[in-house]
């Protein structure tokens, strides 16, 4: 799962960044690497990996991992190459989902690029710029579609679309704010367009206003108001605490936690609400060589699921043999849980939860 970090200058992005990616490689003892200045890899925190490693005395604990991008800050008339623009822009091309980070917060010491705080501003600022890159592919699209329709009537549909989109965009929406059906939704991914990425808006707020979460700001309720309207969640964290919390080992900051009366770091938060924006779940595998979590889209079946530890495990697909990892941990040993009855042998239909550990068996 790659997640593109984007914001305006100084509302606190790359200092989320540096402490988010510091932060996964302490929390899992996962090898963080930085492919290039602005990717890094973190683990996806998973308490049952280490619930099952104790279980198998695996000799090794993968867990899942996602990349978050730095991406290069932008400035008005990106779209038109401004600044730093079309990187930014082929950036976020590459990414699932968007971490649009703003800042909710007022200090005389950091200066706000525009003059002062106002979150939606600043929100408008990049979202236009997504919507102009978009606004100039869809009229090339219409274009090509005008002529291609005469000799293909089956393209009607698209164009009904294309134009739809473009009257959205040219009143300064983003695609994501349509009700689109799932037909539809399905076409509008094919064009990889800007404005259609799912997104979640993290207020950076103050050291004081992260301890309720931003309940009694101003500016995090203008955010929260604007999500809801969009098809986007919000995510508020302090960035000045995570890089505080990325300095620190477990214990530490568990008891660093505690003291602010936060239940999880913002890291934590960020990643649950990634997967549920983009609807994804974890299923697990556990013997023991090791003990590794796999992320895959929620509803998908099990051979497909499989493929994701090789496409020879779906190609080959037999049967899934499956125990649901509380079933799992209540009876404290496979072997056990198969003595009950609640190991399961599911077949190419069987849709895989979340928390199903699984040993595929196969044939190529």
């Amino acid at each position: 799962m790659k997640l593109g970090i984007v914001g305006l200058p100084n509302v606190g992005k790359s200092t989320l960044f540096n402490a988010i990616t510091e932060a996964g490689a302490e929390s899992a003892n996962y090898p963080f690497c930085t492919i290039e200045p602005n990717i890094g890899v973190v683990a996806v925190p998973d308490q049952r990996l280490a619930v099952l490693n104790e279980m198998y005395q695996s000799e090794k604990v993968i867990p899942a991992s996602i990349e978050f991008y730095d991406i290069a800050g932008l400035v008005r008339g990106a779209s038109k190459g401004e600044g730093l623009g079309n990187k930014f822009l082929s950036h976020i091309r590459e990414v699932e989902a968007i971490l649009h980070v703003v800042r909710c917060f007022e200090d005389s010491d950091i200066t706000h690029v525009e003059g002062d705080v106002n979150p939606l501003r600043d929100i408008e600022t990049i979202n236009l710029e997504l919507v102009f890159s978009d606004l100039e592919i869809i009229e090339k699209r219409i274009q090509k579609t005008e002529k291609l329709i005469k000799s293909d009537k089956s393209l009607i549909e698209e164009l009904e679309l294309l134009k739809l989109i473009k009257e959205a965009l040219e009143e300064g929406n983003t695609v994501r704010t349509l009700d689109l059906s799932p037909e539809q939704q399905k076409i509008v991914r094919s064009f990889n367009l800007l404005s259609s990425k799912p997104t979640i808006y993290v207020g950076n707020v103050s050291e004081e206003d992260i301890k309720n979460y931003g309940a009694d700001n101003q500016y995090v309720g203008k955010l929260k108001e604007l999500a809801s309207g969009e098809n986007a969640e919000v995510v508020v964290i302090c960035a000045k605490i995570e890089a505080e919390i990325a300095e620190l080992d477990e214990d530490e900051k568990q008891m660093f936690l505690d003291e602010l009366g936060l239940k999880e770091s913002g890291l934590d938060r960020l990643i649950k609400a990634s997967y549920s924006l983009l609807g994804l779940i974890s299923y697990l595998t556990a013997g023991p060589k090791e003990v590794r979590a796999w992320t895959i889209k929620n509803g998908l079946k099990a051979p497909q699921a499989a493929g994701k530890i090789h496409s020879d495990f779906e190609r080959g697909f037999i049967r899934a043999e499956i125990v649901a990892f509380n079933d799992l941990v209540a009876c404290g040993s496979h072997g056990a849980a198969k003595e009950k009855g609640l190991v399961r042998l599911e077949g190419k239909e069987y849709i895989v939860k979340d928390g199903d550990v699984i040993l595929f068996r196969f044939n190529v």
